[in-house]
């Protein structure tokens, strides 16, 4: 009995002592996680340019749920505050802030607002600029949407010209060679941070191409297509699909579908928009996946809009491999039918003409 306080006080420091214990071995094993999260890879930011607007709002909603972002920034020349605050809400890691530009003042001074979404980016997206409405074409979209593009590539010119630029603006045909016009001027182009982003174009193949298959699932397709993104510019290789099974007429009708996506969604849409929830999706896995090349995963290939020696045009859709510096290998596409290749034949004229519309634009 005398030595029973004792043999009480000598187990609570036993129990101190275990206690103490696990909670030093648990704030060293977090401190080793942090740590190595830390150093395992870099952190990132990205900006959206046109983060306010109809492809603009949904693309940020879809980058504030990615484990591969950790700063969103998103600029628009109205309601980014708004979206932030509403976006800052989601509880996932990623920082948001939303930029305005600067109020207009003399002497004129840099536009703090874009400087502040674009510094420190290393992908910036730019969906900016006004959508189609019914009966008009790309072109009728170009002298807006150019003006748009060169004044934000001059922002990444001067504030992240190492970024990877991502150019969702159409008529991309033209809008990326405008960016790379611009990039040239300042002295900091480099062909593998420039896209233009036709991955909606891919994923539009896929689910029409699973549609005409009975039991197939589209997310199990990953489909070829090259040459630009508007019209007849655009040509999908169905003819890679391994076990695609369609008559002359059904592959006739499915190519043109692909190539004219758009103008569907914009007919059902009766003005009220064009695709943007499809654009946001495509352009959000087109981002994701440069994400992930640039944090060293070496197996990322995606069909994009860039500088080319495939063809006689400039700059060509086809599919890229992707690393750590951005589109690092452009990849040949395969044999083509003599179909497709009565398609690239027509297409490439077309092409051309809108690349150099591009190019006039600037140097004009």
């Amino acid at each position: 009995m005398t030595y029973t306080p004792n043999t009480q006080k000598q187990k609570n420091v036993n129990l101190c002592t275990s206690v103490l214990r696990k909670a030093t071995t648990n704030c060293i094993t977090q401190s080793s996680k942090k740590s190595f999260s830390s150093t395992s890879r870099a952190s990132r930011k990205v900006a959206i340019l046109g983060a306010a607007g109809g492809i603009g709002q949904p693309l940020s909603l879809l980058c504030k749920l990615s484990e591969h972002i950790d700063e969103l920034s998103c600029y628009d020349i109205v309601g980014t505050p708004g979206v932030a605050a509403d976006l800052s809400h989601i509880p996932t890691a990623s920082q948001i802030t939303g930029s305005l530009p600067s109020p207009v003042s003399w002497p004129p001074k840099i536009n703090d607002g874009l400087a502040e979404a674009l510094t420190g980016a290393d992908v910036v997206v730019i969906p900016a600029g006004v959508p189609r409405k019914p009966g008009m074409t790309r072109d009728d979209l170009f002298n807006t949407n150019a003006s748009i593009v060169k004044t934000l590539v001059e922002g990444c010119a001067e504030f992240c010209p190492e970024a990877v630029l991502a150019i969702i603006s159409n008529p991309v045909n033209s809008t990326v060679p405008i960016a790379a016009e611009i990039l040239k001027k300042h002295g900091v182009y480099d062909k593998r941070k420039l896209c233009g982003v036709t991955t909606l174009d891919v994923c539009r193949a896929n689910a029409f191409a699973a549609a005409s298959q009975e039991g197939w699932n589209p997310k199990d397709l990953d489909v070829t297509v090259i040459g630009g993104h508007a019209g007849i510019t655009i040509l999908p290789l169905y003819s890679q699909v391994k076990g695609m099974n369609v008559s002359d007429e059904e592959l006739e009708a499915i190519t043109v579908r692909t190539q004219f996506g758009g103008d569907e969604v914009v007919q059902a849409k009766a003005g009220a928009g064009s695709a943007t929830l499809s654009m946001a999706y495509a352009g959000y896995m087109f981002t994701e996946n440069v994400l992930k090349a640039m944090d060293g995963q070496s197996d990322i290939v995606q069909c994009a809009y860039v500088e080319s020696d495939l063809t006689d045009a400039q700059y060509f859709a086809s599919p890229c491999k992707f690393g750590v510096n951005g589109m690092e290998e452009v990849l040949g596409y395969g044999e083509l039918t003599p179909y497709e290749q009565a398609w690239l034949d027509k297409l490439l004229p077309e092409l051309k003409n809108q690349i150099q519309k591009g190019v006039d634009f600037v140097n004009k």
